[in-house]
């Protein structure tokens, strides 16, 4: 049998004399009475930037989706398989959570790959590819032009990102009632891996705003 990593070992080993211990009744009323999350993040894979480190989140209190670069595809009921578009309505309809907000963060791999396919190929196997080209007519509307740097493109290209599944959310008939009932909140995020700021998007100019501490 393969030898399971040593590293994840000692970090449930830590899990369980610390947080674990501290929380165990919490656990407990969790596990008896069901989760009841108040909010889904949709987040990125990327090990840098978890929501639930990032929000200081206990267990319960979330419902995280992460998959590459943060996307959320269109409603597109065909059969076929839609891990995202799953936990989405699951998160909705199912555990009736309150607001979903949209987390993108700098110096993201999967957007890196959208904006520039010369440089980085989009697909090194099956599924990258076509999961990186839902960007593809955006990252063509980021201009290269000297005055922006390669930095400020990317960033200007994950935070369109975000506003585009923004859309692509309302796409989905039990969001677009629920939030024209009042029911359900939309966000939009950003986080800068490197200084560890978060960014909100103003939900009427679409722009991207540091929060009051």
């Amino acid at each position: 049998m393969t030898e399971f990593p040593s590293t994840l070992l000692t970090g449930y080993d830590n899990f369980m004399s610390g947080r674990y211990s501290g929380e165990r009744e919490r656990y407990r009323a969790l596990a008896e009475n069901g989760q009841k999350p108040h909010t889904l993040v949709i987040a990125c894979c990327d090990s840098r930037a978890a929501p639930e480190i990032i929000f200081d989140s206990g267990p319960g209190e979330l419902f995280v989706i992460r998959n590459v670069a943060n996307l959320v595809p269109p409603y597109e009921p065909d059969g076929q398989f839609h891990a995202t578009s799953a936990a989405l309505e699951y998160a909705v309809q199912v555990l009736k959570i309150r607001d979903i907000v949209v987390m993108g963060h700098g110096r993201c791999g999967g957007i890196q790959a959208a904006l520039d396919p010369m440089d980085e190929p989009l697909s090194p196997g099956d599924f990258i590819g076509k999961w990186m080209g839902m960007l593809r007519s955006t990252a063509e509307q980021i201009p290269k032009v000297d005055i922006l740097t390669q930095a400020e493109r990317q960033t200007a290209l994950e935070r369109v990102s975000i506003r585009n599944s923004l859309a692509n959310l309302r796409t989905f008939p039990c969001v677009r009632i629920l939030e024209e009932k009042g029911r359900l909140r939309l966000h939009g995020a950003w986080f800068d891996i490197s200084t560890g700021e978060l960014w909100i998007m103003d939900t009427k100019t679409g722009d991207f705003i540091r929060p009051a501490s």
